[in-house]
């Protein structure tokens, strides 16, 4: 049973390292397109408008056609989009190319955790999905790292040609370990459509869901132009990659960290409204003080950004771990695990986009700070009504 939730994890990374092959070629890419600062924003939110407008949607296909099939149909999406864009001239088609992989990674992601809890022991429950949770974080590291040494010795398109045929190894592995989705028990999208919304109809998986979203707005924006960042401060060769791949992996750290938390019991009250009091004070020490004034505060910026990494991981694995028993009675697991990510894909959208329009305007980064933590106060208020009584939960020893 372990080997499947440990395939579908792999497949999840395979497809998040989609989202994290962009950033260090943006530079590469605004050469040889000519793309703005606040058009690069949108090209690394783009990947997200499908979770904006597509996870009820997936959560409905999933339904009627099951999880394992959509995850095969997720990859495949991914390699046709990484495939096509590596031939792109011009702006528009690499845009396109990535809403294709972005839906391809919706269908991939929304349909995760409910695969992992469908086949994982109990006992293995709050590991498995700490795993999951770390996803992206391993992602940002291996697509970061990996994009920082491969632009050194090729183009933009190469990587994307790369990327389309690291999508298909999991391909193998999900059709030996993952079981075959159960027969549909005939009932058709009425069924499904009535489960999705009992779902939809529930406060629990929305509240969730915004919370979410406030970590992602911040999350996404920073590490997403981390590299560009650290190129116009200077730091030239592979360093602006790799310095950004590390701030990713602190992430799955941290998301992996959190499983013995939630194993002791630990509500998510005690664990988010902390953690975003950090990701606050962590940005707004990055961003506000003039580090190059210190001696040694490229090391010292380096180490709160790196914090802010570490610390807010403890978001999304909370909350992912909520979201597999979220649904209501007579409701649907994968309808809410969609709804809080078309939710959370909102922030992971804008995020980039805001944060280069802010800098746009402002004329500099140093502004960042007023994002984050505005989303970290909002993600502390909406973070009150996630108690124990209101979402009758209990993560220990589950």
């Amino acid at each position: 049973m372990d080997a499947a939730w440990i395939v579908v994890v792999l497949a999840g990374i395979t497809a998040a390292m989609h989202i994290w092959k962009l950033p260090a070629a943006v530079p590469q890419i605004q050469a040889e397109l000519g793309l703005s600062l606040v058009q690069a924003g949108l090209l690394l939110g783009l990947v997200q408008v499908a979770g904006m407008v597509g996870g009820l949607a997936v959560s409905l296909l999933a339904e009627l056609i099951g999880a394992r099939r959509c995850l095969l149909i997720g990859l495949g999406l991914l390699f046709a989009g990484s495939l096509l864009g590596g031939f792109s001239a011009g702006a528009g088609l690499l845009m396109a190319c990535r809403a294709i992989e972005g839906a391809g990674f919706q269908l991939a992601t929304v349909v995760a955790p409910g695969l992992i809890r469908a086949n994982t022991p109990p006992r293995r429950v709050n590991t498995a999905v700490g795993f999951w949770s770390a996803y992206q974080g391993c992602a940002t590291f291996v697509g970061l790292m990996a994009s920082a040494l491969i632009l050194q010795v090729t183009g933009w398109q190469a990587w994307w040609w790369i990327m389309a045929a690291v999508t298909l190894l999991p391909v193998p592995l999900i059709l030996k370990f993952v079981p075959r989705d159960p027969p549909r028990d005939g009932s058709g999208a009425g069924a499904a459509t009535r489960r999705i919304g009992v779902t939809v109809r529930s406060l629990k998986p929305w509240i969730a869901g915004l919370v979410f979203g406030c970590y992602t707005i911040q999350w996404m924006a920073v590490v997403g132009f981390l590299p560009t960042i650290y190129e116009q401060n200077g730091v030239t060769g592979i360093w602006p990659g790799v310095l950004s791949a590390v701030v990713g992996g602190l992430n799955a750290v941290g998301a992996i960290a959190t499983a013995p938390l939630l194993q002791r019991g630990a509500t998510p009250r005690q664990l988010i409204i902390p953690t975003f009091i950090f990701m606050g004070t962590t940005s707004l020490l990055t961003f506000a003080v003039d580090w190059t004034a210190v001696p040694g505060g490229t090391a010292l910026q380096f180490a709160c950004v790196a914090a802010f990494s570490l610390t807010g991981a403890v978001v999304p694995s909370t909350l992912t771990r909520l979201a597999v028993d979220l649904a209501p009675p007579g409701g649907s697991a994968p309808a809410a695990m969609g709804l809080m990510q078309q939710i959370f894909n909102v922030g992971n959208f804008t995020g980039p986009a805001l944060v280069a329009w802010l800098a746009t305007a402002t004329g500099g980064w140093d502004s960042t700070w007023w994002m984050t933590c505005g989303f970290a106060t909002l993600g502390i208020l909406l973070s009150l009504y996630l108690s124990r009584r209101r979402l009758g939960l209990d993560f220990a020893h589950r």
